[in-house]
């Protein structure tokens, strides 16, 4: 017979209730159940846990089992406690991979929320270019993305948001004067920078100016450092442009206007943990976490 855990219950309560009614109350067993599991215990021992019968006193090999069998109940008891901890979201982990946008403006509310119902989960964010996101989630360092690409065949997508893209000029430039939305004519003979986000626009007359452009900043913070120090202007989606950024414009374009998508990805949801599914649900119960005004 292999030894039990029940059998080390029963154990350690007799030696830490001195009685085996008391023991027996205290598992929720009757006296006899009890007596029955510790000599089925101690038989398989082959060697005498307590001094005597009324099991008011242990043996030294009995001291040392009750030490043992403590540690090992406790360690059981903890990993249950973590694996019902783990299927219902209270502990864990979730990995997330935003863009910095996302980072700074929609994901604030949402993590602030969830780690207020969620205390003993561990959030790990990193924030990145949407192809760095999506290749994240493709090698499965990460569980939940929010960025701005097309399908891709293992992931599940699912727009969040439009953010409407506008160009992005210092608030002294002739363009940040303008009354009116600007056209694609406003942007002949300007010192154009141009950026990932541009190839998700496929106006014929955009392309013109992508094409007669000198200069391609990847980068989001490096494009609107050099928008800043006057070296050109660009066009970027309206949450690219933070509140911080006081000497920044963002100025709408007129007439279809063009939007970047923004996606939640993640792997399909039967491979996502618990504590993953509760983050997406947080999302989506605040799927925007943005002021009217910035969007």
């Amino acid at each position: 017979m292999s030894i039990k855990m029940e059998m080390l219950r029963c154990f350690r309560a007799v030696v830490e209730h001195g009685r085996l009614s008391d023991a027996a109350e205290a598992l929720g067993r009757t006296s006899s159940a009890v007596s029955m599991m510790l000599k089925q215990f101690e038989d398989h021992i082959g060697k005498p846990l307590f001094e005597t019968t009324r099991k008011a006193r242990l043996t030294a090999l009995g001291q040392q089992i009750y030490n043992e069998a403590c540690r090992e109940l406790d360690h059981f008891d903890r990993t249950l406690i973590n694996i019902e901890g783990l299927a219902r979201a209270e502990i864990g982990y979730v990995r997330l991979a935003v863009t910095p946008s996302v980072a700074t403006v929609i994901l604030p509310p949402i993590l602030r929320s969830f780690v207020e119902n969620h205390p003993k989960v561990r959030v790990e964010m990193r924030d990145m270019n949407s192809t760095g996101v999506q290749r994240a989630l493709l090698n499965e360092r990460v569980d939940i993305g929010i960025a701005s690409f097309g399908p891709v065949a293992g992931l599940e997508r699912e727009k969040l948001f439009g953010d409407p893209f506008g160009v992005v000029c210092r608030f002294d430039s002739p363009l940040a004067q303008h009354k009116r939305a600007l056209s694609w004519e406003d942007l002949n003979a300007r010192d154009f920078i141009a950026n990932g986000l541009c190839q998700q626009i496929k106006d014929p007359e955009f392309q013109q100016i992508l094409d007669d452009s000198v200069m391609y900043v990847p980068n989001t913070s490096s494009i609107l450092a050099l928008v800043r120090a006057g070296v050109g202007v660009t066009l970027l989606p309206k949450l690219a442009v933070l509140p911080d950024f006081r000497d920044l414009v963002f100025v709408p374009l007129a007439n279809d206007v063009p939007e970047r998508e923004v996606y939640l990805a993640t792997p399909p949801k039967a491979l996502l943990t618990p504590a993953a599914l509760a983050f997406v649900d947080a999302i989506w119960a605040n799927p925007h976490g943005v002021p009217a005004d910035r969007l």
